[in-house]
């Protein structure tokens, strides 16, 4: 959905933003600002601003900053778009009815979703739900953590659901949603999922938009059943647990992949809180978007000990290496599930487990070349063989180039030939956009006010992205948040929600989308100069910010009386001077230019 800049806008302006803030963090006025402990970081002192006027908060001690999209995108977790939408039905801004003309199916599916997900639960706490209530005892699941976790059933009975939703003038929505079923040989409609432990499946900010359902004390039918995609639910942007997992994920900075709905539930209940698991078998560029956004900088792999759990972590590695992410393996014993060992082990087993980790590529050369360099060509070119799945997945650039120089100083092969055994299949051409122009004969619709150039280092930054979307990663100081133009928001929330360079540019205003395709040709080369330019960029923007910021103080406190008669205001502007210089040292030190001597990599001045 491409949502005109001006209704961004629109909406930024017409938010509260002290009274969006206040729902989630305790804020005291201080003059004409508002302070608080920061949500995104631990801290005993307040250091997280609210300053209404400009419609913008700002932490000194992580750095947090932005508006109020960027708030609830961070703390939520929420894409930008979603973000957007959010915000605006608050503030009773239109812009789906005419933009998003599946908005009112999303509506529908929301609605209905809700209340199949309130009818589960009451069910599983009454005489129906005795069956599953017995499972999940034999499973160590207390009735406080299937509380936490909204577990439902759904009874034997055939239209328990469906008879309720058709009560209710919704059971179109539900077969919308997967929940009910028309009759092939009468009138009416069944229920989808019956004799099923019912798990439902949350958006990051807790809302229900699917269910996994477990079969209980019935013979017919497969073990688990999901509900099927809809324009609510995309399974390869979604991770069961998020929404229980998002604030220790943050603190942590780490999170744990498992691959059952069971398995989560049961790390959480022993105290292992920054669990979450697939809702399908394959990890997606979708996941690990939505693990960044959460502020995961690391992932460990949490598997069974078995050959399926060696299995899964091949099958888990071509993403995760194409997109550099940190991951280290963790393997249970021998028969163990992740469930069951937390069950047995409690939290301290976990923890042990986790912190004897290896790094995703330790794993996986000493699985499938236990012996490295000694080992007999047959053997190395059987593991060549299972590596080049993983490594096909990986572009060229500076990740694959540190890929293949592990790889060949664990197998002492040379690394150009391992580029030609390694090198992946290329890519299929894309297909002809089908998009037609308008008819001549349509109404023309009202012109929006224009949209202003975008600032050249924010422009660059975005054409970075977009030419290498897993440079995001590198943005430690969340220069990200500095963006000030709207328009190149939305490009970037649509280029790295895996939509790709070229959606991302269709939908961009003329403006925008000359400026992008202008910063793209000059673009140093993909890999290290890419990369170095990224940085310096980063390094420019917040510099920037902090410059502006000390800017500001200077001229408040100009007129500043004696030091023994400042007031709080003045007071208070001046510690933020020192920690804004303090910032400013850290940004130089860590966001270092190039070595002298080698050539600089283009970049806006």
């Amino acid at each position: 959905m491409n949502i005109p800049e001006h209704k961004i806008e629109e909406i930024i302006d017409r938010v509260d933003l002290v009274g969006l803030i206040s729902r989630y963090v305790e804020l005291k006025k201080s003059g004409r600002e508002y302070k608080g402990r920061c949500p995104f970081h631990q801290e005993k002192t307040p250091s997280f601003y609210v300053i209404p006027e400009k419609r913008f908060y700002f932490c000194h001690g992580c750095r947090a900053s932005g508006d109020a999209v960027s708030f609830v995108q961070r703390y939520l977790g929420k894409p930008f778009i979603e973000a957007v939408k959010d915000l605006a039905r608050e503030v009773g801004v239109d812009i789906e009815a005419a933009q998003d003309p599946t908005a009112r199916e999303r509506q529908q599916l929301k609605e209905v979703t809700d209340l199949a997900a309130e009818h589960f639960r009451a069910l599983l706490w009454q005489d129906e739900g005795r069956a599953a209530r017995a499972y999940l005892a034999t499973r160590g699941v207390s009735e406080e953590t299937a509380q936490a976790f909204g577990l439902g059933w759904a009874a034997q009975s055939w239209s328990l659901l469906a008879d309720k939703l058709t009560r209710a003038g919704m059971v179109e929505w539900g077969v919308k949603a997967g929940l009910a079923q028309r009759r092939q040989n009468a009138d009416g409609y069944y229920d989808f999922f019956r004799s099923r432990l019912m798990v439902p499946i949350r958006a990051p900010e807790g809302r229900p938009i699917a269910f996994g359902g477990r079969l209980v004390g019935a013979e017919e039918g497969p073990k688990y059943l999901n509900s099927k995609e809809s324009r609510l639910y995309n399974k390869s942007e979604t991770l069961y647990g998020m929404d229980q997992a998002r604030d220790e994920i943050r603190r942590r900075k780490s999170a744990i992949l498992v691959e059952g709905y069971f398995d989560c539930i049961g790390l959480h209940q022993v105290g292992v809180r920054h669990a979450v698991a697939l809702c399908s078998t394959a990890l997606t560029p979708g996941h690990l978007q939505l693990l960044h956004r959460g502020e995961a900088r690391e992932l460990v792999l949490l598997l069974d000990g078995d050959q399926a759990g060696l299995n899964a972590v091949e099958r888990l590695a071509g993403p995760l290496l194409a997109a550099g992410a940190s991951t280290r393996v963790a393997l249970l014993p021998q028969g163990d599930d992740p469930d069951t060992f937390a069950r047995r082990e409690g939290m301290e087993g976990v923890e042990r487990l986790l912190q004897g980790a290896q790094p995703l590529t330790a794993h996986l050369f000493s699985s499938v070349l236990p012996e490295g360099g000694r080992a007999s060509f047959e053997e190395k070119m059987a593991a060549i063989e299972r590596l080049r799945p993983m490594a096909a997945q990986i572009p060229m650039g500076l990740v694959r180039s540190a890929f293949l120089n592990a790889v060949g100083a664990h197998f002492s092969l040379p690394v150009g030939d391992l580029e030609g055994a390694l090198r992946p299949k290329a890519p299929p051409k894309p297909a002809p956009s089908s998009a037609q122009p308008p008819s001549p004969s349509a109404p023309a619709a009202p012109r929006p006010p224009p949209v202003r150039p975008p600032d050249a280092l924010e422009t660059f930054y975005v054409a970075a992205t977009l030419r290498e979307p897993r440079l995001v990663a590198r943005d430690t100081f969340r220069a990200c948040d500095e963006l000030s133009h709207t328009g190149l928001r939305m490009v970037l929330a649509h280029a790295t929600s895996g939509q790709g360079a070229e959606d991302a540019l269709f939908e961009a205003p003329e403006v925008v989308k000359r400026a992008l395709e202008g910063a793209l040709r000059q673009l140093p080369e993909a890999g290290a100069p890419l990369e170095q330019a990224f940085l310096a960029v980063c390094r420019k923007l917040m510099l920037r910010r902090i410059d502006e910021q000390l800017g500001y103080i200077e001229k408040a406190t100009k007129q500043a009386p004696g030091a023994y008669d400042l007031t709080e205001e003045t007071r208070r502007l001046l510690a933020e001077r020192i920690e804004l210089l303090a910032l400013k040292k850290r940004v130089l030190d860590e966001l270092r230019p190039a070595p002298t001597g080698t050539k600089a990599p283009m970049q806006p001045v």
